[in-house]
């Protein structure tokens, strides 16, 4: 039986509850900012019963395997999207704690959570933030012959991408995206975009089927993508999908929807005809197409995703609505 969230945060607060601390020191900030991060937590007066700085992303999984086989009531998490991602996957419907350090380029999901992007925030939200439940998704499509992934399904944290975005977390290069930060996509999309076909997707909701023509499609459990707000009443903790596509079958579409969604997105909300919300969605289309999956090639269409509420537990703001 699953403790309360205040029976939880309790054994966090009073030093009876074991924390772990991972960061991916590969991460584009984790390995400048590790050390720093390690003396901030201290002077925060949160102990660690073990410190893990991973160097290789690929040996994440086996560190959460290790780890939470110690059934730690806290797992603070340094590092990027995909980073958080692994651990979203490891930390559902487990009765401990997410806490996240924003190390990473975009840093969705942590922004999702209304978490300060400054390390010194971040380690303060730790320090006196509450626990809270939030909302995550669940994945399942097809195999991809280019993948190492199954098609078998799967958590994510943030966000389901189909068309161009997927082709541009291919081919971004890693050292431009060290040096650049979040501008490094949108270079490699405007490189990309020429050369990009449209795809018809078939969206099924309910019974109810929609087609559409676009470049890039999204299905977004958290509220952030690419480090801009979707609308401003998207959040993790909304018990909805949100599935929106940005432009039509024409290139040029797609850079000013893009340009609208960074503008308008602090405004606009989910009622608005730009969005499907749910709790569950089929997408098939034509031509079948890998899909992103929190910033990783999972799978290809058809994929079916559905909304799993209240199944992470995370350390958040006090002013985070939790419902």
């Amino acid at each position: 039986m699953p403790r309360s969230k205040a029976e939880l945060e309790t054994a966090i607060r009073d030093g009876s509850g074991r924390a772990v601390l991972i960061v991916n020191a590969r991460s584009r900030r984790g390995r400048r900012l590790h050390d720093r991060a390690r003396t901030l937590l201290s002077d925060a007066g949160l102990e660690f019963a073990e410190v893990v700085p991973v160097t290789d992303p690929a040996g994440l999984r086996p560190v959460f395997h290790r780890v939470l086989a110690d059934d730690p009531d806290l797992v603070v998490v340094g590092g990027g999207d995909g980073t958080v991602a692994e651990a979203v996957r490891h930390l559902t419907h487990r009765d401990a704690a997410l806490g996240v350090l924003p190390l990473g380029t975009t840093n969705n999901f942590a922004r999702s959570l209304e978490l300060p992007m400054d390390l010194g925030g971040a380690v303060g939200v730790l320090a006196s933030g509450k626990v809270a439940d939030v909302d995550v998704g669940w994945f399942e499509g097809t195999a991809d012959a280019s993948s190492d992934a199954s098609s078998d399904g799967h958590v994510f944290a943030n966000m389901v991408s189909l068309g161009l975005s997927v082709e541009v977390a291919r081919h971004v290069p890693h050292e431009l995206k060290r040096l650049l930060g979040r501008p490094a996509y949108a270079l490699t999309a405007a490189r990309l975009l020429p050369r990009h076909r449209a795809f018809r997707a078939t969206i099924e909701i309910d019974g109810e089927t929609t087609e559409v023509e676009t470049h890039q499609l999204n299905i977004a459990n958290g509220a952030h993508h690419s480090g801009q707000r979707i609308a401003r009443d998207a959040s993790p903790d909304d018990r909805l999908l949100a599935v929106y596509r940005l432009g039509d079958g024409r290139r040029l579409r797609l850079a000013s929807a893009t340009a609208r969604h960074v503008l308008t997105g602090p405004w606009r909300t989910l009622e608005e005809d730009a969005f499907l919300t749910t709790q569950h969605v089929r997408i098939a289309t034509d031509p079948p197409l890998p899909v992103d999956v929190d910033g990783e090639i999972r799978a290809r269409t058809p994929v079916t995703i559905r909304l799993l509420g209240n199944a992470l537990r995370v350390i958040v703001p006090q002013s985070f609505v939790d419902t």
